[in-house]
């Protein structure tokens, strides 16, 4: 068992910790048992500790310090946790306690093993499971979903999955014959000599997971419609189940009434709609030319790899949920391209491009993987990186989310370092900058924000070497701390003029809005947002807002309804995007963090609002939009 003092030393070296949780604990309530119960469930993490008895603060170079503060009783404390640990879970957890003096301070230290898989998951027995049940995410403490459950259980790899389930209303006669010809043809040429190509389609169907025998007939699956099922077909049954190509000019998700999105839809089998979507990506890239060793003429080659672009397609369709009715959202910006799928990665973040592979959906990545629509093993995405690194491109972005249930992979159009990089590298600094710490800046000025994880990915550096290089750079005055603990993020410095340098490099010009008292962090000094105007002064700022609409928030009260909150919030991000602060304020002075937890995440994960910058969650300068009424709906937050 580690000591107080080797765990409070980890901390204050670290941004955050996934095996450690600090907290003041004056009693054993909600938070610190759901830390308990996802120490015990999270497969891998060899348990975690809790340091209770603990405060943080933060230092004048912007990091979280964290040191002892006496508990108050500690011997009721240990009494406390050892009892509901014994009384309240499923299975009665004996987590090791040990007091400790740290610098006159009085301190508990817990360590919570991890349970063993047969006693997996660990849950509230009065809440029953999932909702029960808690995984460790990173730094923080996640409510486990339905498909959380068997992976606690061992079963990463489900012999059956959701999409082995039977569709009630589907028929023999749904199937597509050029989806069936289309798979033979394929598997034809990557392996003449596979066995099922000699079988009748009935037995094709079945070898492949696509019918099921039931009472002696054969039922089409789910994975069966999706990957051979006619364009009717899945219009009848599954019409979500499809993939948009949406064109937006510029950087940012904008509704302009004048000018309508350009999309296409793309309504067919898998088998046929892969190849379908994988083309319209490529037929609007930017193309370079090259000529192969030995030839006489160039070839054209899209500036990304299509090796990448098929894989990020096939991740989407393979990992997506299809129990929830939301599209695959293909997003073509000016400068990258946005792939988006309801369903979050089963797999941690932090643990994304390491082999191995966390299926939702067996039978169709089986397929795919026989067709090499997809790398087998969970490669593809290191292929994904590796590829995009020879291609001399940024590497490609990951990000999940449990809340809002959604995987999205953002593919960057511009090279790692370009002319106008190298330029603005030595416009910062004329120190010299290693490897590491060039790409963490470029990161920065791409996404708008970087923080360990994503250092951790595009580097390859573990937590504590990524913690080190964004410190570094802190010091250096090139990048400035935001947040704290699991929120820890880094941004470009301001200038006296807000983000001058970056506001010139895109030509932003700088316009004062209108507006009624001051409220809070302005989001509108970022390059990222070449759109929106940068104020004069965080403290002078006005929002033209309509008389009608003061009105009702004026009639709302110190304390309206939850339908009312919601319902101002809708309007005024309909005016132009509000960061939180700034909403809190003139919503009546509510505290924001409040306002973010009650009110905007549920929006948010309603398909209500959007953010600002939906390529960089944490940007310091984020801000919240209401989504244009044919863009509402659960999942389809673009």
């Amino acid at each position: 068992m580690r000591s107080a003092q080797d765990l409070f030393a980890e901390l204050n070296a670290l941004d955050e910790s996934n095996r450690i949780e600090a907290k003041r604990a004056s009693d054993i309530g909600k938070s610190i048992m759901e830390t308990v119960i996802a120490f015990a469930n999270e497969p891998g993490l060899d348990g975690g500790y809790l340091l209770l008895g603990a405060e943080w603060s933060v230092n004048d170079k912007g990091d979280t310090v964290y040191c002892p503060a006496s508990l108050p009783d500690p011997d009721k404390l240990q009494r406390d946790l050892a009892s509901q640990c014994a009384s309240m879970l499923n299975v009665a957890l004996r987590p090791e306690m040990q007091l400790e003096q740290v610098d006159g301070h009085t301190v508990l230290v817990v360590y919570v093993a991890e349970a063993d898989v047969t006693q997996k998951p660990i849950y509230k027995k009065a809440t029953g499971l999932p909702g029960g049940a808690y995984r460790r995410v990173g730094s923080t403490d996640q409510r486990c979903v339905d498909e959380d459950l068997w992976v606690l259980r061992g079963q990463s790899q489900p012999s059956h999955g959701p999409d082995a389930s039977l569709l009630p209303d589907a028929r023999a006669d749904d199937f597509d014959p050029a989806a069936l010809t289309e798979y033979r043809r394929v598997r034809q040429r990557l392996n003449p000599g596979a066995e099922e190509l000699a079988y009748g389609d009935d037995e094709l169907l079945e070898a492949l997971g696509a019918v099921r025998r039931v009472n002696e007939r054969m039922r089409p699956t789910l994975a069966g419609i999706v990957l051979f099922g006619k364009p009717m077909a899945l219009r009848r049954m599954l019409p979500m189940v499809k993939i948009d190509y949406i064109r937006v000019p510029g950087l940012e998700w904008i509704e302009d009434p004048h000018e309508r999105f350009q999309s296409v839809e793309i309504r067919k089998p898998l088998l046929l709609a892969l190849p379908l979507a994988e083309a319209t990506v490529i037929d609007e890239l930017p193309k370079g030319f090259h000529l192969p060793e030995g030839e006489l003429h160039s070839v054209q080659e899209p500036i990304v790899p299509r090796k990448v672009i098929r894989e990020a397609l096939a991740n989407a369709v393979m990992h997506r949920s299809y129990t929830q009715h939301s599209p695959i959202q293909i997003i073509r910006y000016s400068n990258r391209i946005e792939i988006r799928n309801v369903g979050h990665s089963l797999k941690p973040v932090a643990e994304l491009g390491i082999p191995g592979s966390r299926l939702r959906n067996p039978t169709l990545a089986a397929v795919l993987h026989d067709l090499n629509l997809a790398e087998a093993k969970g490669t593809g995405i290191r292929s994904m990186r590796r590829l995009a690194a020879e291609a001399g491109l940024t590497l490609p972005d990951f990000h999940s989310s449990r809340e809002a249930d959604e995987f999205r992979v953002t593919l960057f159009l511009h090279n790692l370092l370009t002319e106008d990089d190298h330029a603005w590298l030595r416009s910062l600094t004329t120190e010299a900058l290693d490897a590491d710490e060039v790409k963490v800046l470029i990161y920065a000025r791409a996404t708008g924000a970087v923080d360990n994880s994503a250092c951790r990915d595009f580097s390859g550096l573990d937590t504590l070497a990524a913690s080190r290089v964004l410190r570094r750079l802190r010091d250096r005055g090139l990048l400035v701390k935001r947040g704290g603990g699991s929120s820890t993020h880094y941004a470009l410095p301001a200038g006296p003029d807000g983000d001058a340098a970056a506001a010139e490099a895109s030509g932003q010009t700088r316009v004062p809005l209108e507006v009624p008292a001051p409220v809070g962090e302005s989001p509108y000094g970022d390059s990222r947002n070449p759109h929106m105007p940068a104020p004069e002064s965080p403290h002078a700022r006005h929002v033209e807002i309509p008389e009608a609409l003061r009105q009702r928030i004026q009639a709302a009260g110190k304390k309206p309804r939850q339908a009312v909150v919601r319902s101002l919030v809708q309007a005024l991000c309909g005016l132009r995007p509000f960061t939180a602060a700034e909403l809190a304020a003139l919503l009546g002075g509510r505290d924001a963090g409040e306002l973010k937890r009650l009110h905007l995440k549920p929006l948010r994960e309603a398909g209500v609002l959007t953010l600002l910058y939906p390529e960089s969650e944490k940007h310091p300068n984020q801000a919240y939009l209401t989504l244009p009424e044919d863009q509402k709906g659960p999942g389809r937050e673009a």
